[in-house]
C-alpha cells in the first residue's frame, strides 16, 4: 500500500483507506501480507494517492503489478483547490499520467469509467468497487447515549438537527447550508469539517468569515476525529449533504450506518450507486422544503431511516470484504502469469 491519505485530517480519500487496511488487518491478515509505503519489492503495489515520490517508484520492477485508486479526476477537482492556471494545467495533466502509469484503476464510482476513457485509459483496466463503512465504528447508539451527547454540547432534545460534514468548500455545497441555516433559526444546524487544505482551498477568506460570523443556530465544528463523528451522526434528525459534486462520500455511507436519515443534491452519481436510499433535492428549495416538512412531522423520517439501514446492509463490510478478496487475488494470479 502506498498512500498519504491519513496524513490530512478531515478527508473521504483517508476515512476510505483507513477502512481497506482495517478491513484486511481484521479479515485476511493469514492470506496477504500488506506493507505500507515500503519500496521493498512486492508482488502488487497498490497507490491510494498520486504523490510523486510514488509516481517515481512505479517504474521499479520491484513495484510488481500497480493499481491505481481513483478518489477523483482533474474537473472533481474544480471548487476545491485553488491554483494559478500554468499549475492547473500541469498538475491536471500529472493526475491522468499517474493513472495511465498503473496495471488496474479501481474507481469507486461506475460513472467515473467513461470519464476515464475519455481521458485515454483502457476500459478493461478499469474495476468498480464501491466505498464501505465498518459498523464496528459506524452504528446506531441507545437513546439514551444520545441524550447525553446532545446534553454534552448543549442541544435540547426535542430541537430538529441538521447535521452535515466534509471539507468546507464551495463543492460541498456550504453556501446552502448556511443559508439554510440563516432561513430557519428554530433548527440547529451543524457543520464538521474544516480547511483541509489550509489556505489554498478555493474561497479560504470568504469561508473563513462565515464560520466566524455563523448564525446562533450553527455549528461550525472543526475537523472531527471519526471515532467522534459517530456521536453527531447518532444525533441528527436528518444527514444534509448538498454538494454539488462527489465520487462515494464516505460520509454518507457513514450517515447510513448510523441509522441517519439522508438528505441529498440530485446528482447523476448518486443514481449509480444509492438510488432509493436517500430523499434528493435539486436545489436550495427543495432542501428547505423537505427540512421544514420533516421538522414538523417527524415520522415522515421513519422511512428513510429504515433505508438508511436498508443500504447500509449493502455497503457493509462483510460484503465488500470478498469483494477486494476476490479483486487482490485475481491481481495476485496476473501478475505471477506475467513473470
Amino acid at each position: 500500500m502506498f498512500s498519504s491519505a491519513d496524513k490530512v485530517a478531515g478527508q473521504g480519500v483517508g476515512s476510505a483507506y483507513k477502512e481497506l487496511i482495517n478491513l484486511l488487518k481484521e479479515h485476511f491478515s493469514d492470506e496477504f501480507e500488506v506493507k505500507i509505503n515500503d519500496y521493498s519489492k512486492s508482488d502488487l503495489s497498490h497507490y491510494h494517492t498520486i504523490d510523486p515520490q510514488f509516481y517515481a517508484s512505479t517504474f521499479s520492477k520491484k513495484r510488481g503489478r500497480k493499481i491505481g485508486y481513483v478518489h477523483f479526476l482533474p474537473e472533481t477537482l474544480e471548487g476545491s483547490i485553488k491554483l494559478p492556471k500554468p499549475a492547473r494545467s500541469i498538475f491536471y495533466k500529472y493526475v491522468i499520467s499517474f493513472y495511465k502509469r498503473m496495471d488496474q484503476i479501481v474507481v469507486v464510482n461506475p460513472t467515473f469509467i467513461d470519464k476515464l476513457v475519455a481521458h485515454g485509459l483502457d476500459r478493461d483496466k478499469i474495476k468498480y468497487i464501491p466505498n464501505f463503512v465498518s459498523t464496528d465504528n459506524f452504528y446506531e447508539k441507545t437513546a439514551e447515549e444520545k441524550a447525553e451527547f446532545r446534553k454534552k454540547i448543549g442541544i435540547p432534545e426535542d430541537k430538529f438537527v441538521v447535521f452535515g460534514d466534509g471539507q468546507v468548500q464551495e463543492r460541498k455545497g456550504i453556501d446552502d447550508f448556511y443559508k439554510l441555516a440563516q432561513t430557519n433559526p428554530d433548527i440547529e444546524f451543524i457543520w464538521a469539517g474544516g480547511f483541509s487544505f489550509g489556505k489554498i482551498t478555493d474561497g479560504y477568506d470568504r469561508y473563513k468569515d462565515m464560520i466566524d460570523n455563523a448564525p446562533a443556530n450553527m455549528k461550525f465544528t472543526g475537523i472531527v476525529d471519526r471515532n467522534d463523528l459517530v456521536n453527531y451522526y447518532n444525533i441528527c434528525d436528518l444527514f444534509l449533504l448538498p454538494s454539488y459534486d462527489e465520487l462515494f462520500p464516505m460520509s454518507v455511507l457513514e450517515a447510513f450506518s448510523c441509522g441517519a436519515p439522508v438528505l441529498l443534491r440530485d446528482l447523476e452519481l448518486y443514481r449509480a450507486i444509492i438510488d432509493g436510499y436517500y430523499q434528493k433535492a435539486d436545489d436550495f428549495s427543495d432542501m428547505n422544503a423537505f427540512i421544514n416538512k420533516a421538522n414538523q412531522d417527524r415520522s415522515i423520517l421513519d422511512g428513510f431511516k429504515k433505508k438508511s439501514k436498508e443500504a447500509a446492509k449493502q455497503y457493509s463490510e462483510d460484503n465488500l470484504s470478498k469483494i477486494w478478496y476476490d479483486f487482490y487475488t485475481s491481481q495476485y494470479k496476473i501478475a505471477k502469469q506475467g513473470k
